[in-house]
């Protein structure tokens, strides 16, 4: 039976994806979280996941660092991003970080079920809207480098780095991470050789360039 985790703050539009991905497959087991930290702790828990429909925006992501987290601990599962962003550039650059497929929150039902079978069956899905000016749209050679090095990451330096740019020091990322403090310092010095970088300010720099606004926020404003 295929899992599918559906990751968004909004309960309204949780429960319209829980209803196209019921539709479009058969015998399907559904989980939800609302937040990335709840994502985390889903794929943790159940390893058997196969699809993730991520919100770039919901809390404790920013922008594509969730979709980079989750691509750098879990990689054998798939991920669809689902955003009211549907800049063709923002469209290109998850791709280049690894997502199976990109779902503006704009698409009809009929758009979510084609989307959920297509990349249950390993199949990349854009919607027929965006997929010309995506094709068009250059990927980037910065954004692939920084892909490729975080997915040379281990799913324990990956953490590591997220901290280093929440701020944390070292003694707080070890108790953090429930390690001890010279192992944060031997990841450290790995992140900083496979991100090409010299200290923890710019390490977290590296995190920060995958943020995007959101445009839902914008039009709040």
């Amino acid at each position: 039976m295929p899992r599918l985790l559906i990751a968004d703050d909004h309960p309204l539009f949780r429960a319209a994806l829980r209803g196209a991905a019921i539709d479009a497959v058969a015998e399907l087991s559904v989980l939800e979280a609302e937040s990335l930290d709840g994502v985390l702790a889903a794929l943790e828990a159940n390893r058997d996941i196969d699809l993730v429909l991520l919100d770039l925006h919901m809390p404790g992501n920013h922008g594509l660092a969730g979709l980079a987290a989750i691509r750098a601990q879990y990689p054998e599962v798939a991920v669809v991003v689902v955003s009211a962003n549907d800049d063709p550039r923002v469209v290109r650059r998850a791709l280049d970080h690894g997502a199976a497929g990109y779902l503006p929150k704009s698409s009809g039902l009929d758009e979510l079920r084609d989307a959920i079978r297509s990349v249950l069956a390993c199949e990349q899905w854009l919607p027929s809207s965006l997929r010309a000016s995506v094709a068009r749209a250059q990927s980037s050679r910065h954004d692939a480098e920084l892909a490729a090095r975080l997915a040379s990451l281990s799913p324990q330096q990956f953490r590591v780095l997220t901290l280093v740019a929440e701020g944390l020091l070292n003694k707080q990322i070890a108790d953090r991470l429930d390690v001890q403090e010279r192992t944060v310092k031997a990841h450290l010095t790995a992140i900083f050789e496979r991100m090409g970088v010299r200290n923890r300010t710019q390490a977290g720099v590296v995190l920060r360039e995958l943020e995007l606004s959101d445009p839902a926020r914008q039009m709040e404003g």
